[in-house]
């Protein structure tokens, strides 16, 4: 099922955030998680004139001759309305369309986030099918697709029927066939590691719902035969004849068989799929089933029986379930974005089945080849390799983006419901994997990995509020265990004035009255004694700066990372850990900023934090370890020496030490492309570049900037936010020889949270 959709109904296993973080998020800055964007400048009255009156006329006029050029002059093939009237809301029932205005505006967001498809949310407030219909059926000349969300059966069935045969435009009911697209690519892999064929396989679906019939509907498509699929609700087996609880959709996969109950109906079954409800299955019933079985309890947030106790009855078999604390998520994340998004790219007319069973299969396909390491490495501690617990894709695989809806569209054009084929699918596989910025997926990998290896994170400043509130937030994500320096009255005080109880698995450390503190002052006094530090300078320092406690405990093996910054400036901060840790061996200290930019993805900016004026030796090693970072975030590293100067017009000093660093790396063996000195503007745009200077070695836009010095590093990434829709992560600071990132004054606590959970990352990785 769709983890983003029912994460907050998981226990403390999967719980992710809080009711309170919740709330904040959705309401802080611009309530909600969507705004309109323009995609063209306007300006000047010129550009006012192009984009309205009198110049919006002409695109009017053409696609009153032609409407399929509304597809060339407007946003409509790129743009998804999902729509419900919230009768079924995640897990919490009918709470009417108002109140489900937060999850639309979620798979909004989702559409956009994995496969760069725009949306709308469009709450209908009615129950009645036909007022519902006849509300969307107009839509169509704004959407290229309906995305149908979070509607009560039966009634979802009747809607997308009838608006599939009034709607030119693709419409997908996701709770329905979301969840069986990703069930059928984890069954094919399934069966195929247990020497199944689908045709000869028995299956017994618990649950009639919408995704339980449409899983049923997809398998009969992909050849499973219809009397081998046996379907249970809570009244028991759908037999031909039965009449109490039944509909004509139930009745369609109504079998011939003597089974009346779930526990008949699973003697000798090859395969169990749940879509009903926690505990439904028991383990006489898994030791019923055939050889090496098959069991996706996909109930969410509990299954109808958990791996655990699956595996305890039967050793053999392979378990799928709806929660991304265990392996083989069926997560519809995986699907409906990637479907949506080869659908609108040849114009289809519909979702068909072979679209739907060429994305099962490509999701199929997808998990039997070697995963990339950036995912490998965020297993659960495991090695992600095709197997029992590897039979569906991760879902932050960057590939997904270029295989699912290529897949989508190839079967669209072979099926002939679409309208503007493509003819070179490779091509467009490419263009495919150019359309998502990497970072959003490297930065949750490091999220997955660091959640599946805990680490203890020290945050030196820990009485203030937002410091407390991201070690809060760092302990539910399950990130590990933080560790709050400062006076626990203080902070118990602050806790309650929250409103919370103060949660387990978070320890205090009072720097003044610590055991520690004389083990810390001798590990200081060991590094620091030739430099000119006394040993009660070193008492000192351990009982009255937090920094420095800190970075002892980290130092010491006390501790795996630390984190500051809130109350000291970036320099003062630095100083206080630079006391007990020193920089790594071979590498320089340097601050590394991420800018996230909505239209040109990210770009690594450095040295933003410590050289004022870096001589060309720096800035060479400061653009070898900003490339081997960029390279971590799965971006392929184009690094440009940023200056007032191109390739020597006008002349200067300072370009003058950059041109050196370049020479410095022409004498390396480096892996990444590199060039400079150049203005920013021919950095980031290659048609610029060739036209004027053919001979630069960058083949596309720089994503590295190494800046001449601090000012202009500062000037860049501190105004850039305020001035644009970019976002900034860091500065990271690079080259410490243990995790430690200093956070600025103004950050807040999902920064906080962010650089904890990067520390930590650091620590697994050393």
């Amino acid at each position: 099922m769709d983890d983003a959709k029912t994460a907050h109904l998981s226990d403390t296993r999967t719980a992710r955030v809080t009711p309170e973080e919740a709330l904040a998020m959705h309401a802080e800055g611009r309530p909600g998680k969507l705004e309109t964007r323009l995609t063209k400048p306007l300006v000047t009255a010129r550009d006012l004139s192009l984009a309205y009156s009198p110049g919006v006329a002409e695109p009017c006029l053409h696609i009153h001759r032609d409407p399929s050029l509304a597809y060339d002059y407007t946003s409509k093939g790129n743009f998804v309305a999902v729509v419900s009237n919230g009768t079924a809301v995640l897990g919490l029932g009918n709470l009417g369309a108002l109140a489900s205005k937060p999850v639309m505006e979620g798979k909004v967001a989702l559409f956009k986030r994995f496969a760069d498809v725009d949306g709308m949310d469009l709450c209908i407030d009615t129950e009645d099918a036909d007022a519902f219909v006849n509300a969307v059926r107009f839509l169509g000349p704004s959407f290229g697709g309906i995305n149908l969300e979070d509607i009560k059966a039966p009634e979802c069935f009747v809607i997308e029927q009838r608006l599939r045969e009034l709607m030119d435009i693709p419409v997908f009911h996701d709770d329905q066939h979301g969840t069986a697209i990703v069930a059928a690519a984890g069954l094919i892999n399934a069966a195929h590691l247990t020497g199944r064929d689908l045709k000869d396989t028995r299956l017994v679906i618990n649950g009639a719902g919408s995704a339980a019939i449409a899983c049923a509907e997809l398998l009969r498509a992909m050849g499973m035969r219809p009397e081998n699929i046996i379907m249970c609700d809570t009244k028991g087996v759908l037999y031909r004849g039965r009449t109490e609880g039944m509909n004509q959709w139930k009745s369609a996969h109504a079998v011939e068989t003597k089974a009346r109950s779930l526990t008949q109906a699973l003697e000798g079954a090859d395969v169990f799929f749940g879509l009903s409800v926690k505990g439904a299955v028991t383990q006489d019933m898994v030791r019923a089933m055939a050889d090496r079985p098959i069991i996706f309890a996909m109930a969410n947030p509990d299954p109808e029986i958990t791996p655990e106790e699956a595996r305890a009855a039967r050793p053999d078999c392979i378990v799928a379930t709806g929660r991304s604390d265990y392996p083989n998520q069926v997560n519809n994340v995986l699907g409906f974005p990637f479907i949506f998004r080869g659908a609108l790219d040849v114009r289809a007319s519909t979702i068909n089945d072979p679209m739907k069973i060429a994305a099962a299969r490509a999701l199929a396909l997808l998990a039997r080849e070697d995963v990339p390491e950036e995912v490998n490495t965020a297993g659960a501690g495991k090695s992600l390799r095709y197997g029992p617990e590897y039979i569906i894709p991760n879902a932050f695989d960057p590939r997904l983006i270029s295989r699912v809806p290529v897949a989508v569209a190839k079967a669209a054009i072979d099926s002939g419901v679409a309208r503007k084929p493509i003819t070179d699918l490779p091509r467009y596989a490419r263009a495919l994997t150019g359309r998502l910025d990497a970072t959003a997926n490297a930065l949750e990998l490091i999220n997955e990995r660091v959640r599946a290896n805990p680490r203890t994170v020290v945050f030196a400043e820990g009485e203030e509020e937002k410091v407390i509130r991201a070690a809060i937030a760092f302990r539910n994500a399950g990130y590990g265990t933080p560790v709050l320096v400062g006076r626990e009255d203080r902070i118990q005080a602050t806790v309650a004035a929250l409103g919370i109880p103060f949660p387990d698995g978070i320890q205090i450390r009072n720097a003044r009255l610590s055991d520690s503190n004389r083990r810390y002052a001798e590990f200081l006094y060991a590094k620091r004694q030739r430099e000119g530090f006394l040993f009660r300078d070193c008492q000192r320092l351990v009982n009255t700066d937090r920094n420095v406690f800190a970075a002892c405990m980290v130092g010491t093996g006390d501790a795996d990372a630390l984190v500051t910054g809130v109350t000291r400036s970036y320099s003062v901060a630095l100083e206080g850990v630079r006391t007990a840790i020193d920089p790594a061996p071979g590498e320089i200290l340097f601050g590394l900023t991420l800018v996230l930019a909505r239209i040109s993805g990210t770009v690594f900016v450095a040295d933003t934090a410590i050289h004022e004026r870096p001589d060309a030796a720096t800035l060479a090693e400061i653009a070898v370890q900003s490339a081997a970072a960029a390279r971590r975030l799965g971006h392929e590293p184009r690094v440009a020496f940023l200056s007032f100067s191109t390739f020597g017009d006008p002349k200067g000093s300072i370009p003058g030490s950059l041109r050196e660093a370049v020479k410095l790396l022409d004498e390396r063996q480096t892996d990444f492309e590199y060039d400079g000195e150049m203005s920013a503007d021919v950095a980031l745009d290659p048609a610029l570049r060739a036209s004027l200077y053919p001979f630069s070695r960058l083949t596309g836009a720089a994503n590295v900037l190494v800046m001449p010095g601090l000012h202009a590093a500062h000037i860049l990434t501190k105004s850039v936010p305020r001035l644009t829709s970019a976002t900034t992560i860091g500065p990271l600071l690079m080259g410490m020889g243990r995790p430690v990132q200093i956070v600025p004054v103004d950050a807040g606590v999902n920064q906080l949270l962010d650089m904890a959970c990067l520390a930590a990352h650091a620590a697994i990785a050393r």
